[in-house]
């Protein structure tokens, strides 16, 4: 079967999460830097066979493209062309970081836990890989 991998995509940090074996649970994997990305990707493919990949489309409240727009737009065609057997989804992302905060306010996580970014990153795509886990998409993987 395989797992199914969520990325939260940063010009600097990716916020990665990954199921269970029986895809039920989307826990938070780590932080890494984005220019690594493909290539822990692909290692982890190696790992543990992925059975797709989940990456966070980050749009604007009005539905615009915003900086990391087209990073994302290129991520997306580099994962599709490196591990062609393997689906690669896109989800919007909007509102995740607000609600990795507010996770982790209701987690009980201290203020200076709160302001580090990797653990933001991570909780978001943990968020963007459960709403995969929840919506119409997952009845395709």
């Amino acid at each position: 079967m395989g797992r199914i991998l969520a990325i939260d995509y940063g010009n600097k940090r990716v916020g990665l999460a990954v199921t269970d074996p029986l895809c039920m649970i989307a826990s938070p994997l780590e932080t890494i830097h984005s220019q690594d990305l493909v290539k822990y990707v692909l290692a982890y493919h190696q790992r543990e066979p992925l059975r797709a990949v989940v990456v966070g489309m980050p749009r604007t409240l009005l539905n615009e493209p915003t900086d990391v727009t087209s990073a994302v737009v290129g991520l997306l065609r580099r994962l599709r062309r490196e591990l062609p057997e393997v689906p690669v989804h896109e989800l919007d992302e909007r509102f995740t970081s607000r609600m990795a905060h507010a996770t982790m306010l209701a987690g009980g996580l201290g203020q200076k836990a709160r302001r580090d970014k990797a653990t933001v990153d991570r909780i978001s795509a943990t968020i963007i890989l459960q709403s995969f886990l929840e919506s119409p998409l997952m009845r395709e993987v």
